[in-house]
């Protein structure tokens, strides 16, 4: 029976593995500091955070995150810790909230492995605190209980900090919230939250971590996002690893279902099931493509479109992502195996090594034989699960694919050549590919959502996988020019012609050759703007267009705009940034990246950040606010769910190509009717 605990309340633990769970509605960060006797830290090495998430037998998010799962061991903790307490707090500087107050009481539930919840606890109560020990296992007699805390600290996670004694609390918490605020600016937005029923439902070998997780330190379990899910070691309990537990997507902790596994997942072995038996929406959408039966004992056929929508285009789009999900948590339960493997061979061969006995001679290397042959073994294990469901995804990609429409599709896509401007903005437009190590050659769309809620910035610096492929840093910035150059084409053409407007400002023509299709093809609102006067004008128009819009709108008076206002959405490139800019042309800038987007003004940038270095940390919130990508390959990008490292590739027009000077004359031509 789940005990459901008030503050100051305990609750003995009879199970040493765990997973903590929080939900809280808004991204928070969780943290974990380890106690000894008296119950203070006595160091940063005693803390588990986003900057340094594993520490042994702990294991915390990476990013801020609504919900978290914590991975904790107590066999494998010190036997100098006697308290495990986990904190939450809300991440400055990120425009979120700024008290718990403000959001909903944060839910946290200690389970065990299979998903079955040992104690819950809601954190009510809290005004201007902005950081809180929600609870804390800690040791007495020899055995562990767990205790509701709720303590809230208003001075936030240093204050917190410093009254658990730790002596370098503002330091190590400024570099926790300096950890999240870079991870949320490089992670790929998630798509908007659907409901339980409309959430994909698969069957897939996953780890059991949450949403913006890292690997569990023994192991991988079931996860959301999988349905009847079994670890790398299957579905049933293994001695040699952790078990699968394999709960429905979308299932909340206190689903009944949610510890059952599906009879599915523990015959097949985890494998991906197209079918998708809990797809359900209140209001059916229309009838989505069925797959042909598949044979006896296999998973079905993947089709195009297999996922929850009220379009063809809006099933894509889920689809997608669901397959994003789907790689990133099975490289996750892969990952997390191999770790397990790597630590219980490094464990086993401590034991042989301590013992005198069986250190020398043909004892000692029997042991290290075996404890090779079980890494081996179970390294073999994970891998096989990972192929099969590689294999499953490889497959979905292949229907995937050429089903694509234009804003989704690659510029080698078939379905440009049969191009129309179209009359109604797409949901979501493609920026490139993603993919994993381990998943080579599979890519993954990186589709993100329309309006744009984020700035783009082409980096055209250099990168450590950038450095051998170029020579001289010119021809990595031309190549920036032209990333950027095919972004802005694909936004034109996935708009209709007069609700999408572009501005360029090129303070010293360095890309006029790369600009020349746009120019040429008269789908520009003016000629790219040169020099100081050119860049002083654009922002100067464009800043004033957002003070207009925002007291329009605050004002209740979006219809009363002037004449001949342009409504549509609005886009400035800029190219060699910092050349020809002011400090009042920088700080426009900052303020177009800023509020732009909430009034449809929106910032592409091409630009090296070592050349504004001059500029020091003002730049910084710039940078930030802004989603970088690469001209070249780069793993700089992380998923919202574990938080692996993805390599992105930039959407390019194949070479020789003629599709984007036949689908900017389209452009052209529709936008000179208006």
């Amino acid at each position: 029976m789940t005990a459901e605990l008030v503050r100051g309340q305990n609750h003995p633990l009879s199970q040493v593995r765990l997973e903590i769970r929080v939900s809280a509605g808004r991204p928070v960060m969780a943290v974990a500091t380890l106690g000894d006797e008296s119950g203070k830290v006595p160091g940063v090495e005693w803390v588990a955070h986003p900057g340094v998430p594993t520490l042994p037998g702990l294991e915390v998010s990476r990013q801020a995150a609504a919900d978290h799962r914590l991975a904790v061991d107590l066999d494998a903790v010190s036997a100098a810790v006697h308290r495990v307490s986990v904190l939450l707090a809300l991440p400055a500087g990120v425009g979120g909230p700024v008290s718990f107050g403000s959001v909903a009481a944060p839910f946290v539930a200690v389970t065990g492995l299979d998903g079955t919840e040992v104690a819950t606890y809601t954190i009510t109560g809290l005004d201007a605190e902005s950081a809180v020990v929600a609870l804390e296992l800690y040791r007495r007699q020899g055995a562990w209980k767990v205790r509701a805390v709720g303590q809230g600290y208003a001075g936030g996670l240093a204050e917190l900090l410093t009254d658990q004694g730790l002596s370098q609390a503002h330091r190590l918490a400024a570099g926790i919230n300096d950890a999240v605020v870079q991870g949320l600016a490089r992670s790929v937005p998630a798509p908007p939250p659907r409901t339980a029923d409309g959430d994909r439902s698969r069957q897939a070998t996953a780890s059991a971590l949450g949403p913006d997780q890292g690997t569990s330190p023994y192991g991988a379990q079931g996860t959301q996002g999988t349905q009847g899910g079994a670890g790398p070691y299957g579905a049933t309990q293994n001695p040699q690893g952790p078990p699968g537990t394999g709960y429905p997507a979308g299932t909340p902790p206190t689903d009944p279902d949610a510890t059952q596994p599906s009879p599915a997942a523990s015959t097949t072995g985890g494998s991906i099931d197209y079918s998708h038996p809990r797809r359900q929406t209140a209001a059916p959408p229309p009838p989505a493509p069925t797959a042909p039966p598949a044979p006896p004992g296999q998973p079905a056929r993947p089709v195009a479109g297999d996922a929850t929508g009220w379009s063809m285009e809006e099933r894509l789009y889920n689809q997608v992502w669901g397959m994003f999900e789907d790689l990133a948590r099975s490289t996750a339960a892969y990952r997390s195996a191999v770790d397990f493997a790597d630590t219980r061979m490094e464990k086993e061969l401590d034991q042989v090594l301590s013992d005198p006995r069986s250190r020398m001679g043909g004892q000692g290397d029997a042991a290290r034989e075996a404890a090779q042959a079980k890494h081996t073994q179970l390294v073999d294990q994970a891998r096989e699960a990972l192929d099969r469901d590689l294999v499953q995804l490889g497959a979905e990609a292949d229907v995937v694919e050429p089903a694509l429409p234009t804003a989704y599709a690659r510029w080698d896509n078939p379905v440009w050549q049969a191009y129309r401007v179209p009359m109604e903005m797409p949901m979501a437009v493609r920026l490139g590919d993603l993919h994993l190590p381990e998943s080579d050659p599979l890519r993954i769309p990186m589709l993100v959502r329309l309006p744009l809620e984020r700035g783009l910035w082409i980096d055209s610096g250099r990168s450590g996988l950038s450095d051998g492929l170029f020579a001289d840093s010119h021809d990595l910035r031309r190549l920036a020019m032209e990333s950027a150059v095919a972004h802005t084409a694909r936004l034109l053409a996935v708009h209709p012609a007069d609700e999408f407007t572009v501005h360029v400002i090129d303070p010293a023509g360095s890309g006029a050759r790369e600009l020349a299709p746009l120019v040429r093809s008269g789908v520009l609102a003016a000629p790219p703007a040169a020099g100081a006067a050119g860049v002083a004008a654009v922002l100067g128009r464009l800043t004033e267009r957002v003070d207009l819009v925002q007291m329009a709108v605050r004002g209740g008076m979006a219809d009363s705009l002037p004449p001949g206002f342009d409504t549509a959405q609005q886009l400035v490139v800029v190219n060699d940034f910092p050349h020809g800019f002011d400090d009042r042309a920088v700080t426009q800038l900052r303020y177009l990246a800023d509020e732009g987007p909430g009034v449809g003004v929106h910032l592409m940038m091409v630009a090296d950040r070592e050349d504004a270095d001059s500029y020091g940390p003002l730049l910084d919130p710039l940078w930030r606010a802004l989603l970088r990508l690469t001209p070249v390959p780069e793993d700089h990008l992380a998923d919202p769910w574990v938080g692996h490292a993805w390599t992105y590739e930039p959407s390019l027009v194949p070479p020789g190509s003629q599709v984007l000077q036949q689908v900017l004359a389209q452009v052209g031509a529709a936008r000179a009717k208006y």
